[in-house]
């Protein structure tokens, strides 16, 4: 503790020295010690750990803002070089460009000897880390990337759960945003440490302070890394931010549909305002990024910018920092970033088009909320864990985090333009609300300096077919059901008895999917499985090939979903991966359709009752449906008894 506070003693200094060289015009400043370098602009001063690279202070306007407490303190990546054979350099020396800028490295190379590179609990990770710190003379923010690589003659190794994090300082920080929804003063430290803890480890119920009463859970601030280009702490008091700006979202996993934690109050002892930036997430499917052995690899994460500002209320901050993170984004790639594989402007592409929906069946059915991406294509892991069971697994856009992908949104006549597109071969994805799975389009080549226009690209539905009636949205989530437009709220799972009863028995032309469908179907207990009820009818004869489409925003069910029609078994879905997005109040995870093909002949002339079954177990499991659809083609074969579901 004395070591430390002699360090904050020579950093508080340095500071002053800082401001006053500031004043002098002579902008950025960098010194250094055995322990940490210190940069510093007048506005910000920030010391860096040496050896593990952690950001171990940042003062702003007098301020420290780290918190010191609970857990893995200050500013931190999830990896650490200190395990490895390590380096420390300046490569960016303000001294030789009048105060512009200055950047640290703290760099670790893996060799055989090397016990761990600090991943997921101490799992050994046979990759080169670096992680890089920069500030700028105007700069209100540090800006922190890491660099991985992985070289021939290294062994085969993945790695694991990897994010930037901050531990923040209690006494400044006591107000959180997240989004327009997640917003508010938070429960203070000294709530939670007395708080109640409930069916898991990061859920508690207050028993003190302004929420007392009301339960604290860290993954009710879950969010779309998408769309949240700024998220942060605020001080009520002192009237500061601190947030967290990713100005490009290529280095983060899964794409535009990624949900991932943002920021809580620490579940250790102490419990410090937090926040996470995860670019290899584990959460709500989770991702994947591994190399064989002797695999020639390299990902540049971030830079992201720590975001500090100042006035009179948090959600003004919040939204100011919103318009820098517009800035960052026009900005990106960075000039300054050099001696790393990170191509700037002119060394990148771009890809424009359009999609032109083309539905035979809903000649008139309107798109929204379009989505394109570029991504790297599907491979095959071979000896990961597939559903159920070891053996190949696919890795998909959603599951990506190994390589860099490209997305934006559209307009609403499905226009897009991506740009600032990392010389390449990918593979185009491209989705939408209203209409199920994706367009794709493989071996899009981009070369430097290069526009492609690919023009309009006509995307023709799969169907099965004719469609005789769905329940939801196609939209990759639940939130159209009963309690999705408030899912960030703990033990809603509970709730459902509830709310159902007999269980959900929907009626086709009668119910209404926003408040007759719940947003999940889980079990009643470990002894009481879950059977819900879609009663439609039929005219007709029935034959042929039928298919019921089920689209599942989320899961976590033994053995999948059971399905039979009029009481005879129709088939299910097989094994489904486990997302967690029920246990951690969510709406969204890796989203998956099933198939279920069965004998059109099990229908009847008139009425007819369809049934999803899911087996016993904790409250906190089951499946969240995005959509619900059956389909009939009279003219196809049945299929073989037992057909395994297809997947889309």
């Amino acid at each position: 503790m004395s070591s430390f506070r002699s360090s904050l003693g020579r950093a508080a200094l340095l500071a002053a020295l800082c401001l006053a060289a500031r004043a002098d015009g002579a902008g950025v400043t960098l010194s250094e010690d055995a322990a940490a370098y210190t940069l510093a602009n007048g506005a910000l001063t920030a010391r860096v750990n040496k050896r593990s690279g952690d950001l171990v202070s940042l003062q702003y306007k007098g301020l420290e803002l780290m918190g010191h407490t609970s857990g893995h303190a200050a500013g931190y990546w999830e990896h650490s070089p200190a395990r490895l054979r390590e380096t420390n350099s300046i490569t960016i020396n303000p001294a030789g460009n009048g105060g512009e800028r200055a950047e640290v490295s703290i760099k670790g190379f893996y060799t055989n000897s090397s016990s761990s590179s600090g991943f997921g609990f101490g799992r050994t990770t046979a990759v080169d880390i670096e992680i890089r710190y920069a500030l700028g003379r105007e700069d209100a923010g540090l800006y922190t990337y890491s660099i991985f690589t992985h070289r021939p003659g290294q062994p085969a190794t993945g790695i694991g759960e990897s994010r930037f994090g901050a531990k923040l300082n209690p006494r400044v920080f006591d107000y959180m945003i997240i989004d327009s929804q997640r917003q508010r003063l938070m429960p203070t430290p000294e709530d939670w440490d007395n708080g109640t803890e409930l069916n898991m480890k990061e859920a508690r119920r207050m028993t003190t302070g302004r929420y007392k009463g009301q339960i604290e859970h860290k993954y009710d601030y879950s969010a779309l890394q998408f769309n949240i280009p700024a998220y942060g702490w605020a001080g009520v008091k002192d009237q500061v931010g601190l947030w967290f700006i990713n100005p490009s979202c290529e280095y983060l996993s899964g794409g535009a549909t990624k949900v991932e934690l943002t920021g809580h109050l620490d579940d250790n002892e102490g419990a410090a305002p937090t926040l996470l930036d995860y670019w290899r997430g584990s959460h709500y499917g989770g991702s994947v990024c591994s190399m064989a052995s002797n695999e020639t690899w390299c990902k540049v994460v971030g830079p992201i910018l720590i975001y500090c500002n100042a006035g009179a209320d948090p959600v003004t901050l919040w939204k100011e920092a919103l318009g820098r993170a517009a800035k960052e984004a026009a900005a990106w790639p960075f000039d300054w970033v050099q001696g790393v594989d990170y191509p700037h402007k002119a060394q990148r592409g771009a890809v424009s088009g359009q999609l032109i929906l083309t539905d035979s069946q809903c000649p008139g059915l309107s798109i929204s909320n379009v989505l394109a991406g570029l991504a790297a294509p599907d491979y095959t892991l071979a000896g990961g864990r597939g559903y159920g069971g070891f053996g190949p697994r696919l890795v998909d856009w959603q599951m990506d985090a190994k390589y860099y992908q490209f997305w934006v949104r559209g307009d609403a006549q499905g226009r897009f333009n991506i740009q600032n597109v990392r010389p390449g071969t990918y593979t185009l994805h491209v989705i939408a609300d209203g209409v199920p799975g994706e367009f794709t389009r493989d071996n899009v080549v981009v070369a430097a300096g290069q526009s492609i226009a690919l023009g309009e690209l006509r995307w023709q539905p799969v169907h099965y077919g004719r469609q005789l009636w769905q329940i939801g949205a196609p939209n990759r989530s639940a939130e159209e059901f009963l309690h999705g437009d408030h899912y960030w709220q703990w033990g809603l799972y509970y709730q459902y008895t509830n709310d159902f009863p007999n269980d959900v028995n929907y009626i086709i032309g009668q119910s209404d999917f926003h408040k007759d469908w719940n947003y999940a179907e889980v079990p009643r207990g470990r002894e009481g499985g879950t059977t819900w009820t879609i009663r439609f009818t039929f005219q007709g004869a029935p034959r042929g090939r039928a298919t019921l489409r089920l689209g599942l925003a989320g899961a976590s069910v033994r053995g999948g979903i059971q399905v039979a029609v009029n009481g005879a078994s129709a088939g299910g879905t097989g094994p489904l991966l486990d997302t967690a997005v029920i246990r951690r109040d969510g709406i969204r995870g890796y989203w998956v359709e099933r198939d279920v093909a069965f004998d059109g002949a099990l229908l009847r002339d008139g009425e007819n009752a369809l049934t999803l079954s899911i087996p016993g177990n904790n409250p906190a499991s089951g499946v969240e449906y995005d959509f619900v659809r059956l389909e009939l083609d009279e003219a196809a074969a049945p299929p073989p008894a037992a057909e395994p579901p297809k997947t889309n």
